[in-house]
């Protein structure tokens, strides 16, 4: 597979979602959700977002059992410090490398998250403190659990729902990151089969392998359904 990466409409909507976030006028909030079904390529958009904006962006994946004192602990490493002990000083010293070298924060996997007031709150403390750009990733129910925040939820001043990918955009991934090519039967195939990032992948690896054992230069719609059984 190809080392490139395909700038699909979701992601072009998520970098104009980062660059609202960062040119918007004083007073507007500066928080961010970006949700949508998991295969989608939301943490493949933020990680490639951050990889080429390393000097103003950080990026933080949730876990199931993180705790607030764990996120601070993550974001602070991020930020190029070492923790303190106490919850409430790794907050303070958070605050601080903001207000001095200011960066948008990207918490991925929000979900794990979202049953904690806690964290959340947090998070709302930390925009409101430093006016930071702090962009929050979920899957498909993380703007109703969200809701729940009706602080955190006003602060919300971009909202971006990923979709799956138009035909232009599954037929631009094939073409782009496939060592073999795909005719238009099999691309049509896929894109009505099951279009999201993910799956699209795992079939263009499972037919690069294909087409090298069988020595055939061109995936069709029947190879599609096999690889797809």
């Amino acid at each position: 597979m190809k080392p490139v990466f395909v700038k699909t409409k979701n992601v072009k909507n998520f970098v104009s979602t980062l660059a609202n976030l960062q040119n918007r006028a004083k007073g507007v909030p500066g928080m961010a959700l970006v949700y949508g079904e998991p295969g989608l390529g939301k943490t493949q958009a933020a990680l490639w977002w951050v990889a080429n904006n390393q000097e103003d962006a950080i990026y933080v994946s949730a876990t199931q059992s993180m705790t607030t004192k764990w996120l601070l602990e993550e974001i602070i490493r991020e930020l190029g410090d070492s923790p303190f002990y106490r919850t409430s000083e790794i907050f303070e010293q958070i605050v601080r490398e903001l207000i001095k070298r200011p960066k948008v924060i990207i918490v991925d996997e929000i979900d794990y998250l979202a049953h904690e007031k806690s964290t959340i709150e947090m998070l709302r403390d930390i925009h409101d403190r430093t006016h930071t750009p702090i962009v929050l990733i979920g899957m498909t129910y993380a703007d109703k659990k969200l809701k729940r925040y009706r602080h955190l939820y006003d602060r919300l001043s971009e909202i971006l729902q990923f979709q799956k990918f138009p035909f232009e955009d599954t037929k631009n991934l094939i073409n782009e990151l496939s060592e073999v090519k795909f005719d238009n039967s099999a691309i049509e195939y896929m894109q009505n089969c099951d279009n999201r990032f993910r799956q699209i992948v795992k079939i263009i690896d499972k037919a690069e392998s294909f087409a090298k054992s069988n020595e055939i230069t061109l995936i069709a719609q029947k190879d599609v359904q096999f690889l797809m059984k």
